[in-house]
C-alpha cells in the first residue's frame, strides 16, 4: 500500500459525509486540507473518485469500488482496537497454538473443553498443520507455542531448552511408540503360505504394502530411519496424509500401517488390528509442548503446559 492510511480516512469520510466541508468539520481540520488530500488520492491512483457539484460530492464507479475496500479495512482496524481494549480491560490473554490434526484429535482435543471453562481468560487460535511448519512458524515467533512429536535424533529441538543457542525448546508431556499394525484379512494370504510371516525376509518386504504418512511429516522421518538403521528396504508404500487414514486404510485390509500404539489400543483390544512385531521396535519418542526459546514462557502458556501434563498422568 503506498498511500498514508490518512488519505483513505479522509476518503472515507468525505464519502460518508459526501461533502468536504462536512468531512473537515468532523476531522477537525480546514476543507481545502480535505480537497488537498482527495486530489492526491486520485492523482497517485490515476483515477476520479467523486463527481463534483456545488451541492457535494458523489462517488464514482471507480470511488464505490475503493470505498469498499477501505470501508471493510477500517472496520478491521476498528475490531481490533476494541479486541486490545477489552483483553487489557478483562487481562485477557491469546494463544495461538500448532499441532498436527493427529496430535490435535488425540491430545490435545480430548482435554480442551474443560481446559477452556477453567481458563477463560485465555482465548485459543489452532493452526492445524504439520510439526516442521510449527517448528518453523516457532521460531520466527508467528505462534505462541506448539504441540508436537520429536523424534528421538533431533537433539536441536529436544531437552530442557535449557541453552541458549537453542530457538526452539521443548517441554516433554508424554512418551510414544510406533508400531505397524495390519488386519487378519491382509496378513491372510501370507500365513496361507507360510506358518509365521517372515516380517523381516526380503519376499516380505518386496510383497507387502506399508501405509507411511507422507515424507513432510515428522512422524515419518523417525520411521524412514528405523528402516535405514535396520536396513529393511520397502518397495511398495502407500502415503497418506494424516494417521486417522493410516488407521482406516490397514482396517480395511489395505497394507501394513505405522501408527502411534495409544491411538490403536482400542482396535488391537477387537481385533481389528493386530501388531506385527519386527525383530528390532521402532525407538520410542516425546510428545510435548514446544515453544521459541527466545522467548520467556508466559503465566497462560505455563497454565496450558502445566494442565495437559496433569491430565497426561491421570
Amino acid at each position: 500500500m503506498d498511500q498514508n492510511l490518512n488519505l483513505y480516512h479522509i476518503f472515507y469520510e468525505v464519502s460518508i459525509c459526501r461533502s468536504f466541508s462536512v468531512a473537515a468539520k468532523k476531522l477537525y481540520i480546514s476543507q481545502p486540507a480535505v480537497s488537498k488530500s482527495i486530489s492526491r488520492l486520485e492523482e497517485s491512483l490515476h483515477t476520479v473518485l467523486f463527481h463534483r457539484s456545488s451541492r457535494g460530492v458523489t462517488l464514482t464507479p471507480e470511488g464505490e469500488v475503493l470505498f469498499c475496500h477501505v470501508e471493510s479495512a477500517l472496520l478491521s482496524l476498528r475490531t481490533g482496537e476494541e479486541l486490545l481494549r477489552s483483553e487489557r480491560t478483562q487481562r485477557i490473554t491469546h494463544l495461538s497454538i500448532g499441532v498436527s490434526t493427529t496430535l490435535c484429535k488425540y491430545i490435545l482435543l480430548p482435554s480442551l473443553k474443560r481446559f477452556v471453562a477453567e481458563n477463560p481468560n485465555i482465548k485459543l487460535t489452532i493452526f492445524c498443520q504439520s510439526t516442521f511448519e510449527t517448528l518453523a512458524q516457532l521460531k520466527n515467533g508467528a505462534l505462541s507455542i506448539g504441540l508436537v512429536g520429536i523424534p528421538s535424533g533431533m537433539t536441536e529441538y529436544s531437552g530442557t531448552g535449557t541453552r541458549e543457542d537453542r530457538s526452539v525448546r521443548c517441554l516433554p508431556l508424554r512418551t510414544i511408540e510406533d508400531i505397524f499394525v495390519a488386519s487378519d484379512t491382509y496378513l491372510a494370504p501370507f500365513l496361507s503360505r507360510h506358518k509365521t510371516v517372515p516380517y523381516e525376509k526380503e519376499e516380505f518386504l518386496k510383497e507387502a504394502a506399508f501405509i507411511l504418512l507422507d515424507r513432510n511429516n515428522i512422524s515419518r522421518k523417525h520411521t524412514d530411519a528405523f528402516f535405514a538403521e535396520h536396513r529393511l528396504e520397502l518397495h511398495n508404500i502407500i502415503e497418506v496424509g494424516n494417521m486417522d487414514l493410516s488407521i482406516e486404510f490397514a482396517k480395511a485390509g489395505l497394507g501394513i500401517a505405522c501408527v502411534i500404539s495409544d491411538f490403536v489400543k482400542e482396535d488391537m483390544r477387537k481385533g481389528t488390528l493386530r501388531q506385527i512385531k519386527f525383530r528390532h521396535r521402532v525407538p520410542k519418542r516425546q510428545i510435548g509442548f514446544a515453544c521459541c526459546g527466545k522467548i520467556p514462557v508466559s503465566g497462560a502458556m505455563n497454565t496450558l503446559i502445566e494442565y495437559y501434563q496433569s491430565t497426561a498422568q491421570q
